[in-house]
């Protein structure tokens, strides 16, 4: 057995959702959750940047918290440095973007599958590479979502100004026919339910966070690295911005497992 935390780290809130379906499926492991909120959003920026920050936060969970594994909870971070960190790193590092493919082919119907996300993350390909990677015979229709990310760490999801702006960013998805949506943002699921309101009843929304608590299970079966048998985890969170704003909205997002968040400054 292998008591030390699972590290967890995204832009913001949205890997939140990730965390979430961790903790429900895998109640007795410890994790560190980093939210790195001083320097979100990461979609509009370069994915140079995005890949040092990738960088930066990983050293500090493998360094200053000894986690056993990292997860990360970011489609745009591991579109842009996931290879990189497994290279850099000898603990496993998994990312969201291969679950949430798989979990959206085995789901579609008529093959056409809609992905949203960030500008970072639609630009990056990634999500091209994964299906092809799996020879899925599945086609694609990829649009970016600018301003998603802003509205939910606002903690506006339900807003006119949300839905005008999802029926806009959309369309092409619409357009595209898919019977299946995958998110392929950890923050937009806390936008789900506009989502759905834009996309109808028929079209299944799809959500990486279940998928990846899956595979983290698996791995840590296969390596023999689960926590102690019948333990309760214990769950650290750490932002890089206003300590305040993310306990508030944070605790509202998760639920009564985010009772106290620590700071942390970039040099």
């Amino acid at each position: 057995m292998d008591d030390r935390p699972i590290g967890v780290f995204d832009s913001g809130f949205g890997g939140l959702t990730v965390a979430r379906a961790m903790i429900d499926l895998l109640p007795g492991e410890d994790l560190v959750y980093f939210g790195d909120t001083g320097r979100y959003p990461y979609g509009p920026q370069p994915l140079d940047r995005v890949r040092e920050y990738a960088r930066q936060i990983t050293t500090v969970l493998v360094e200053q918290h000894d986690v056993k594994m990292v997860v990360v909870a970011c489609n745009t971070a591991a579109a842009a440095a996931l290879d990189l960190l497994r290279f850099e790193h000898d603990v496993p590092v998994i990312g969201v973007i291969d679950p949430g493919v798989r979990a959206a082919v085995t789901v579609t119907r008529n093959g056409r599958i809609g992905v949203i996300g960030t500008v970072g993350t639609i630009g990056s390909g990634a999500y091209q590479r994964a299906v092809r990677s799996m020879r899925a015979p599945v086609e694609l229709t990829c649009t970016a979502c600018p301003g998603f990310v802003e509205f939910v760490e606002r903690g506006e999801f339900r807003s006119e100004q949300v839905h005008v702006l999802a029926e806009r960013l959309l369309a092409p998805v619409l357009d595209g026919g898919v019977d299946t949506l995958l998110l392929g943002c950890t923050h937009y699921p806390f936008l789900a339910r506009t989502i759905a309101d834009v996309m109808g009843r028929e079209v299944v929304l799809v959500s990486s966070a279940d998928e990846t608590a899956f595979e983290v299970r698996a791995i840590l079966e296969d390596t023999g690295q689960g926590h102690r048998p019948g333990s309760e985890g214990k769950h650290r969170f750490v932002s890089s911005g206003d300590v305040a704003t993310f306990k508030a909205l944070g605790r509202r997002l998760l639920g009564p497992e985010l009772d106290d968040v620590e700071g942390w400054e970039w040099d």
